[in-house]
């Protein structure tokens, strides 16, 4: 199947995707914020750099796209036609390195949450967000 778009206007559109204060992003923020948490932007050194840091909570959270991070909903589940084979490894190698940066940082001592984007559309997903931030499992992934 080819493309709806030309290589130059593609090529437009997919330099617009955001990399970091996307909705979901600033959506988890303000739950945090609302309920009081502090918390720090970047994760710069860290491993996989994590959307939020809480370093007195040794709690980084990771806000995962579905598609983009090959979730195993409906979205992150759904194959594109175009160009199949380039975004198929694309998004093996994005689980890949997500695994491993969870890992790395858990051999660290830090709690990893890892937040999907799906699960932001369920009505207690705020309860949920904040029982994560102030549990004590070592890494929860909070999805649909």
């Amino acid at each position: 199947m080819s493309d709806v778009f030309t290589r130059e206007k593609r090529s437009a559109v997919m330099a617009r995707v955001k990399g970091k204060d996307t909705k979901p992003e600033l959506a988890v923020r303000a739950i945090l914020r609302t309920a009081g948490i502090g918390y720090r932007l970047g994760g710069q050194g860290l491993p996989g750099r994590p959307d939020i840091v809480m370093k007195g909570r040794r709690i980084a959270v990771f806000v995962h796209g579905c598609f983009w991070h090959g979730h195993d909903c409906p979205r992150g589940a759904r194959k594109p036609r175009a160009n199949a084979d380039y975004w198929t490894s694309k998004i093996a190698r994005n689980r890949t390195r997500d695994a491993a940066s969870a890992a790395a940082l858990a051999a660290n001592g830090w709690r990893v949450i890892t937040v999907w984007e799906c699960a932001m559309k369920a009505p207690d997903f705020a309860d949920r967000l904040l029982a994560a931030v102030r549990g004590q499992a070592a890494a929860v992934s909070i999805s649909s």
